[in-house]
Formats: structure tokens, C-alpha cells, sequence
């Protein structure tokens, strides 16, 4: 990957974030989704397409805020335009990020593994 693409995402990743804070309180900031964060942008070699990822702490909201930012995707399009300096602003496309639940996941099957050790030690 080039520095130029990871310069490119970092920079999205940071400008959405701005947007999601300050532009789109009204969208996003529903008490009933909890805490949004993008987690991470990764671009295309040509710039066209961002996969935006985002973590929504309510998991059980996940779905509809998907779907409220996936309907302001066109406004934050345009207001990431009028913040970065780059030829063409690629399509965004966004996503949950789904990390941390396989994190979770894994940590249980972990301690889960452990007791049953410990049960068999005894």
C-alpha cells in the first residue's frame, strides 16, 4: 500500500468523524443508537470507493443507524468535498464493524476454556 493511500484514509477517517460530530448531531446523535465511531477507511488503489467502518455501542441499534448514515451518505460526501483537497472524493460506502463482537467472542471461548481446565484440575 502506498503512503499516499494510507494518508488519503487516515484523512477521511478523521473528516467523517468531524461530520459525524458536528454536521449530523441531528441524524446521528439519537440518544437510542449510543456512541458511533468510525473505526476505520480503507480506499481503493484508485481512490474511487472508501469502505467506511463504523462501531455502534448499541448493539441491538446497529442496523438502523446503519441505515440513517447510509441515507446521509450523499451529504457527507459532499461536506468531506468541501473539507479535503483531492481530485475526486471517492464513493463512500459504509459498514459496521463487527471487531470488537469477534473479540468478545474469542475472550469467551478463552475464559470458557480455562474453567473447564480448572474444573478438570480438581
Amino acid at each position: 500500500m502506498t503512503h499516499r493511500i494510507d494518508r488519503v484514509e487516515h484523512l477521511i477517517k478523521e473528516e467523517i468523524s468531524m461530520i459525524f460530530l458536528y454536521k449530523l448531531p441531528d441524524k446521528l446523535h439519537d440518544s437510542s443508537f449510543g456512541f458511533i465511531t468510525v473505526t476505520s477507511v480503507k480506499v481503493s488503489p484508485d481512490l474511487k470507493i472508501a469502505k467506511i467502518y463504523v462501531s455502534v455501542l448499541e448493539k441491538d441499534k446497529r442496523e438502523a443507524a446503519l441505515e440513517k448514515i447510509k441515507s446521509a451518505a450523499g451529504f457527507i460526501r459532499m461536506e468531506l468535498a468541501s473539507r479535503i483537497r483531492i481530485k475526486f472524493v471517492p464513493e463512500l460506502k459504509f459498514f459496521i464493524d463487527d471487531t470488537l463482537d469477534y473479540v468478545e467472542k474469542i475472550e469467551g471461548l478463552i475464559k470458557q476454556i480455562h474453567e473447564n481446565d480448572n474444573k478438570g484440575n480438581d
